[in-house]
């Protein structure tokens, strides 16, 4: 499966690309214990650095970077970044922008204290007929100071239009520079098509798979990575 990205020519140079999510982990869980002490248990237990959907569900897809440092005080956003008029269009060369509260009126994003900011994307994003991208926040990355709202492009039809992303600033006592490159939204490629839901119960050999699911599971540790998960 592949995903186009394209920019202007006057532009290639200068932006961050997009990334595999699994080549922009986050330094926190590099750096985070594989063991640590409960005192309810008394005892060693494992952290989610063991937790395989917990670390699949950080490096699948692709990272959509800020394309600039942006510094943020008191809730001003500046940015010193100079980058030069493409050779067609009026597109912004701003690296963030803003929404009006009112327009997430109704919603439960609706918050009087918390800023409605759009991270402003420059590549346009093609991916194969018949699948569209969902774009969400970064998945278990309740550390970035904002959150990204979730949406799906239809970017196999919607490919040469630039896709940006709206959040919620979310972290109003933030004081510093958020780095260029740091992941703004997590992108994941889905195929159309209606998904048809269907109920049964765990009877005969379904039962007896639950079974032994269960039991490898609970009899092994890593047993969901070593017999269950899918090779990447």
């Amino acid at each position: 499966m592949k995903v186009v990205f394209r920019c202007f020519p006057e532009w290639e140079a200068l932006l961050p690309k997009p990334v595999p999510a699994s080549d922009a982990l986050p330094e926190w869980l590099k750096s985070m214990p594989a063991a640590v002490h409960s005192d309810i248990l008394g005892a060693e237990v494992r952290t989610a650095k063991h937790c395989v959907p917990f670390i699949d569900a950080l490096s699948r897809g692709f990272l959509m970077p800020l394309a600039a440092d942006v510094v943020v005080s008191d809730s001003n956003f500046s940015w010193d970044w100079d980058l030069p008029p493409p050779s067609q269009g009026r597109p912004t060369r701003a690296p963030i922008s803003f929404h009006l509260g009112e327009q997430v009126t109704g919603t439960p994003f609706a918050d009087s204290d918390a800023l409605a900011v759009k991270f402003n994307n420059f590549w346009t994003i093609e991916t194969p007929p018949e699948h569209s991208l969902l774009i969400t926040h970064p998945l278990n990355r309740p550390d970035l100071p904002f959150r990204t709202v979730a949406g799906i492009v239809d970017c196999d039809h919607y490919s040469h239009g630039f896709v940006h992303f709206p959040a919620r600033w979310t972290d109003r006592s933030f004081t510093g520079t958020l780095n260029r490159g740091t992941p703004v939204a997590q992108c994941f490629v889905l195929p159309r098509g209606a998904t048809e839901l269907l109920f049964e119960t765990l009877r005969g050999e379904h039962a007896q798979a639950q079974q032994e699911t269960h039991d490898a599971i609970a009899n092994e540790a890593g047993g969901y990575r070593h017999h269950y998960r899918a090779r990447r």
